[in-house]
Formats: C-alpha cells, structure tokens, sequence
C-alpha cells in the first residue's frame, strides 16, 4: 500500500542529534554490558499493553466521527474497529527499545530503576543508528500532539477505505466483500504497526522518547524471541545488539542515579566500566537528584 508505506518512511525520516539515554537497574546495566545488547520488547507488552491501545482508542474515536456523519460505509468502518482490536493481542508482533532525549528526568528514575539502583546509559545516535541499520531496524521519533495524531490517524483510515474499495466491488456478496475487507485491512498491519510503535499518550512528553523497533514478525515460529519476567506476565522480547566489529560497547555519557551512597557507587561503577573497557566519552555523572527511600 504505497500511501501508507510513505507515511511511515516519512516519519521514521527524523535522525536524532542528542546523545540518547537508555534507562535501568544496576541488573540491567551487568546484563546489557555482559550480552552486548538491549532486551527490545514487544510492543503490545510495553507498559501492560497501553501502547498499542492508544493507537486502537485513536482509530476508534475517528471510526465513530466518519459513522456518525453519514459514512457510505460503515460496515467497513466497523469491521476495521474490530480488526484492529483483534490484532492488537493477536496479529504480527514488533518489538521496540527506548532511549530518551534527557538522561537526567526524575520520573524516569521513579519509572525504570529500583531506588539506589539505576542509571541512564548514554549512547551516540550515530552508533546506535548504525547499530539499528546493520540489524534492519528503524529509528523513530515518538509523537506526542494530539493534533498530529488525529491526522495520521485520519490518513490512516483514508489510506484502508481508498485500497478496500479498490479490492471490493458494489455487487460483491457480503461474505466476500467482508473477506475483501480484511486482506485491505492486513495489507497495512505492518505499516500500522510500525506507526503505532512511536504515538504515545501526550501525558508522556517530556520523555522526549526516540524508539528503535524492529522488522515485523508474522511467523512466531520464525522469531528469535526470548522471555523476560513482567510486572504481572512473562514479556516477550528480542536482543538488539549493540556490539560493532566485536569490540566493548561505546558509551557517550552515563548518569548514576539517586542513591544514598553517591561515592562507593560512583567508585564501583566506575571500576566496572573499565573492566569490561568501557570509557564514557563525556565521563560518569552523578545525577544530583535527593535520594528518597519509598
């Protein structure tokens, strides 16, 4: 579907400037440096699946505006709504990593560490770019404005009607025409996808976040998927390696987060980077934020 392939390419255009931080826990610090990769999660597990939700929620509010002012077909409409629901939880699977634009935000030391045990990982976006490229993954910039959104959204839905209707013809039988339907609809799974992986709820926006997601996975059988353990399931998640010709990980900048033993763990840190010949270009940070036990 050449309208929508565009879309996504062009959204996925954005090339970011910033070092890009990646939070976790001293756990995930020994896990990523020991394995050389980040743990890319699916996206439909990503904060108990609100991600893709979001999108879903979207679709559905502008569904409900083209039915409720005449729409020729809202059959179609509908039955993209329940597709779309459907999917969600059962479709082709995209996993996704997250890096942020600021390294240094208190609600992302709340959200991704355990108190005294994080840090924020600073990478350079050229490295990780071409980190992603050699394992065909793209790099997108998440959107926040709900004006943004709608249009995309609306692009979307115009994007489904315009191939639906090219596929089904007036006289089609209902069954088949529904059937037609649904090959419009899984023409554009991947591309709706992908473009579902960087549209966040705007209550997020000052994450400023920049996700790495990877090809779409329609054979489960074919995947190289591994399990982490959730908050309340088990994830699934693919590597994304960050190694480059076999040599140590490259790391721009790090920052050590909250903690009430700022100097024996900047010292540890520090004694643990080496070892593994890590050297952060711009050093390691203390992130200067009050520790608060909770």
């Amino acid at each position: 579907m050449k309208e929508i392939e565009v879309l996504t390419r062009e959204l996925y255009a954005d090339t970011p400037q910033g070092t890009l931080y990646h939070y976790t826990t001293f756990s995930g610090l020994l896990g990523i440096v020991n394995s050389r990769a980040l743990w890319a999660s699916d996206i439909r597990y990503m904060n108990d699946s609100a991600e893709l939700r979001h999108t879903a929620n979207l679709i559905a509010a502008e569904v409900r505006e083209r039915i409720d002012s005449g729409h020729a077909d809202s059959g179609l409409l509908s039955l993209f709504v329940d597709w779309v629901s459907h999917r969600i939880t059962n479709g082709r699977m995209l996993f996704g990593a997250s890096f942020r634009s600021h390294g240094n935000l208190l609600s992302q030391w709340r959200g991704y560490s355990s108190p005294g045990r994080g840090v924020s990982l600073g990478f350079d976006p050229d490295y990780i770019l071409r980190c992603a490229k050699r394992q065909r993954f793209m790099i997108g910039k998440c959107i926040y404005e709900p004006a943004r959104q709608r249009a995309l959204i609306r692009q979307v839905v115009d994007a489904v009607e315009e191939l639906a209707a090219g596929l089904a013809r007036e006289d089609c039988p209902a069954g088949e025409r529904s059937t037609l339907y649904r090959s419009a609809f899984s023409a554009v799974e991947t591309d709706l996808l992908r473009i579902a992986a960087i549209l966040k709820h705007p209550s997020f926006r000052e994450e400023k976040e920049w996700r790495v997601v990877s090809p779409v996975f329609a054979n489960r059988a074919d995947s190289p998927i591994l399990f982490r353990e959730g908050h309340a399931m088990l994830v699934p998640y693919i590597e994304f390696d960050l190694s480059l010709d076999g040599r140590p990980l490259v790391m721009d900048h790090l920052y050590l987060g909250p903690t009430a033993n700022i100097n024996i763990s900047m010292n540890s840190l520090g004694m643990f980077l080496e070892q593994n010949g890590i050297v952060p270009q711009r050093g390691i940070e203390y992130c200067q934020i009050p520790f608060r036990q909770r």
